[in-house]
C-alpha cells in the first residue's frame, strides 16, 4: 500500500527532517524522549518504530538496549537510517525497510511497543487513520504499548500568529480550512505539505475505534512550545529545566493540550480482549 503523495514526497525528499529535531527549539525532542522514558517496557523490549524517519528516536532506544525495527515510505529516509545505524555499529538497528502504516509487514502479536511519531501527521482520510491504528493493535503483544504524535488543530492559527503569515490571504484561507475539518492543504511546499491537524478529543475517539481502550492524550511541548527563544531559555540549563518540569507537570492539563503544537497519544493493549482474539496462521 506505499503510495506516498508527490507532495509529501518532495517536502521529505528536502532533507530538512534529519537536523529538525536539532534546530532552535528542543523542547519537542527532549519531551518525546521523556515521555518514552516514563512508558516504554524495559530494554531489550522490541519496538517497532513507524515513520521513523532518519532514526532519531529508533538510534537513541537501540544505543540504550532496544531492539528497534524502523519502517518509513521516504527512501531518503531508510537511506539516513541505515547510515546511522552503521555508525553505531555496537547498537545497530534491528532492521529498517520502507513501509506503510496502513500495513505492516509484521505478524500479529509480535512487538512490545510501537511508536508512531509521523504519520497522523499525512493521513488526511479518516478511513486511513483508523486502519493505521488497526495495524499497530494487530501487530502489539499482549499489554503492548503503543505511542503517537499528532499535530494540534490550533498549531496552524498559532503559528501564523507567530510568523508573520497571516497577513498572507493563501495562508488565512488555509487555516480557515485547517481549523474546519482539520485539513491542511497548502498547495505547495511553502506552508509545510498536506497535513491532518488533530482535536485532542479526535485523537482518544480514533485510538478507541482501532481497538485501543484506554488511550490518553498529553501536551508535548505544552505552552512553552511557541517561545521562539527570544529570552535565551533554551541555551540557559537552569530554565530549560524548569520549563521542562512545568510542562510535565501540565502535560495533562485539559485546557492545555490543545495549545500544545504537538500531541501524544498513549494507550496499551487489552490484555483480556487481545488473549482473546485469534491468531492468524
Amino acid at each position: 500500500m506505499l503510495d506516498l503523495p508527490s507532495d509529501i514526497l518532495e517536502y521529505y525528499n528536502q532533507g530538512r527532517e534529519a537536523g529538525r529535531l536539532f534546530r532552535g527549539n528542543p523542547l519537542e525532542m527532549l519531551r518525546t524522549l521523556d515521555l518514552l522514558t516514563r512508558y516504554l517496557p524495559s530494554a531489550p523490549a522490541t519496538v517497532l518504530d513507524i515513520g521513523g524517519g532518519s532514526g532519531v528516536y529508533a538510534l537513541w532506544l537501540a544505543a540504550r538496549g532496544y531492539s528497534v525495527h524502523l519502517i518509513d515510505p521516504v527512501p531518503l529516509h531508510v537511506k539516513q537510517a541505515t547510515a546511522g545505524s552503521a555508525a553505531q555499529p555496537d547498537h545497530p538497528l534491528a532492521s529498517i525497510q520502507l513501509g506503510d502504516a496502513r500495513a505492516l509487514g509484521f505478524a500479529d502479536n509480535s512487538v512490545d511497543a510501537v511508536l508512531m511519531l509521523g504519520p497522523l501527521y499525512h493521513l488526511q482520510d479518516h478511513a486511513d487513520r483508523i486502519q493505521a491504528f488497526r495495524e499497530m493493535y494487530r501487530v502489539l503483544n499482549v499489554g503492548g504499548v503503543f505511542c503517537g504524535a499528532a499535530i494540534s488543530r490550533f498549531a496552524g492559527f498559532t503559528d501564523g500568529v507567530l510568523r508573520g503569515m497571516l497577513s498572507d490571504p493563501a495562508y488565512v484561507s488555509i487555516v480557515e480550512n485547517g481549523l474546519r475539518d482539520g485539513k491542511h492543504s497548502p498547495n505547495g511546499l511553502a506552508y509545510f505539505t498536506n497535513t491532518y491537524f488533530h482535536h485532542p478529543d479526535e485523537l482518544v475517539t480514533e485510538a478507541q475505534a482501532g481497538g485501543f481502550l484506554d488511550g490518553k492524550v498529553f501536551a508535548i511541548e505544552g505552552l512553552a512550545g511557541w517561545s521562539l527563544g527570544e529570552h535565551g531559555f533554551w541555551n540557559d540549563p537552569v530554565q530549560l529545566d524548569t520549563i521542562l518540569k512545568f510542562t510535565r507537570q501540565l502535560e495533562r492539563e485539559p485546557s492545555i493540550i490543545g495549545a500544545s503544537s504537538h500531541l501524544r497519544v498513549q494507550a496499551k493493549v487489552d490484555r483480556e480482549k487481545v488473549a482473546k482474539r485469534p491468531r492468524k496462521g
